[in-house]
Formats: C-alpha cells, structure tokens, sequence
C-alpha cells in the first residue's frame, strides 16, 4: 500500500516551510489524509506559528494539513504511542508536549508518532485525524516494524481530552471511511492521560462526548491537585472508569500545576518513570 501524500522527510528534515524545526528529527512526516479526502473543515488561515508566542515551547496553529511525524525504535515489533500536544485546541505544542515526549517514548524502547492535529477550535476535526492516524499506523505495521496489537495514545491537557475520546469513541469511526486504511481499527489499546483539559461538563458531570461504558482499554490518568482548572475532570473520570470497571490507575500528586511535560518541578515530576512502569506492567513495553 503506498503512503499517502507522503511529505518529503527524511533525516535530513522536512520538506515544508510550513513545517517547524521542532518536527525535522522525524524519520518521516506523513499527511493523514488523501488530497482531497479531508472530512470535516480545513482552518480559514494559513499555517503559522501561535501569536504572540511564548518562549517555553513552540506553538502551531491553524493547521489544515494533519500530519503524523515518526521517531522509530531499533527492534522489531516495537509497542508505538499516538503523541497528542495540547494547547486548548487552539494551536499544538509540537515540541515540549510533542517531540520531546517522543524522544523519551524512544529511550524506554516505543516507536512514537506526534500527530498535528487540526486547529484553532476544531475538536470533531482532531478526533477524526487522531483515528485516521491509530488506522494509518496499524496499516503500515509490519513496514514501520511496529505492534498493531500495542498501539496507545498519550495527550497532554487537550491532547489528553483527544486521547480519551479516541479511547472511548471508536466504535463509530467520526467520519465515513474513505479507503483501506479505514478497515483497520481505530481503537488504541492503551492511553495515557496527562493533565487532560475539558473531561467535565462544568456541572458535576463528564463531558457528554466521553463515553465510560465502551470497552475502554487500560488507561493512566496523571494529575495534580494544584491545577484546579482541570483536577477535577480527570477525578470525575477515574470515578468513571471505576464504575465501569475499567482496567485504570489514576496518578494523583499534590503539586504539579499545568502544561509542564517532563519538565516539572513539583511532585508531579514523578510522573514520567511512573507511567514507564505502568506501560511496563500492562505489558505496553
């Protein structure tokens, strides 16, 4: 099966000068979505970085063209992760929440995939980018040596909301297939969820797009009580996969804040080796 729209990627970097230097380590960086075959709607503005921006991270928005970038491991069979950066849905951050992330998934022997997604303000766009990629991924399995019976998704804050809909949302694929890469299964089998963003409802409840009664796969939920915005959806949802008797662990910290990556300074900065021996545990590495 040939790629498609495959942008011109190598070590040496992206072909693209809409691309950022963040994604350029990437093996190779893959258009999700045949020309012309996009669902859903496109951004009305230009690719370009966030205005104004910060200095922590780089930030992209108004993305049109979904990509997928890829940072192999060297075995065969390798356990691979959908990265999901954050960013409110109104940009991605593609490096600290993005190839940084990728280049630890790769030190603990997982094959990674950092997925630009669809924005600003497009949360039925994302969802459908991140189960075309959990299909793409699966259907170029056995080339990219990777697991298709050990492909997850780890998100950060929106990512993370994005993650946990792809976990519990796949029954329905959220757009109509359009060619063989949709015959493959769009459901990750496992998912980490670090300081996800929008899983309540604001009234007590979750979000009405999330449904804890699929057969959600195994799944780390990571949060801090200091990050009073978005504590308590994950909270609401850890009660939720309780429930319904979901296999889950929730990572509560006392301090960690929002938006660090690997890069916390508080209790929260535990985080990281924690979900490496989670992964390890459900047989995920």
């Amino acid at each position: 099966m040939k790629l498609p729209c495959l942008v011109l990627t190598l070590l040496t970097g992206i072909v693209s000068a809409q691309d950022v230097p963040a994604l350029k380590a990437a093996k190779i960086t893959i258009e999700l979505w045949p020309e012309g075959k996009m669902p859903g709607r496109a951004a009305s503005e230009p690719q370009a970085l966030h205005s104004p921006e910060k200095t922590d991270a780089t930030r992209v928005t108004n993305v049109s063209t979904p990509t997928i970038s890829f940072f192999p491991v060297e075995k065969k069979d390798a356990p691979g992760m959908i990265v999901s950066p954050g960013g409110g849905y109104a940009y991605t951050v593609v490096d600290k929440e993005g190839t940084e992330i990728a280049a630890w998934l790769n030190k603990n022997g997982i094959a990674a995939f950092v997925l630009k997604y669809r924005s600003p303000d497009n949360r039925d766009g994302a969802l459908q980018d991140i189960q075309r990629a959990l299909s793409l991924v699966r259907s170029h399995a056995a080339e990219w040596r990777i697991d298709p019976k050990r492909l997850g998704v780890i998100g950060f804050s929106a990512g993370g909301h994005l993650s946990a809909r792809a976990s519990n949302r796949f029954d329905e694929r959220a757009y109509p297939a359009i060619d063989a890469i949709d015959q493959q299964s769009c459901r990750p089998d496992f998912a980490v969820l670090v300081y996800s963003a929008y899983l309540d409802d604001g009234k007590g409840g979750l979000f009405p797009n999330l449904n804890p009664k699929a057969d959600i796969p195994p799944t780390l939920i990571v949060h801090s009580e200091d990050d009073a915005k978005f504590v308590v959806g994950s909270k609401l949802y850890d009660a939720a996969l309780t429930e319904a008797k979901r296999t889950h662990q929730f990572l509560l910290y006392k301090t960690g804040g929002h938006g660090y990556g690997l890069h916390c300074e508080r209790e929260a900065k535990a985080w990281p080796d924690a979900a490496i021996e989670w992964l390890g545990k459900i047989g995920a590495k």
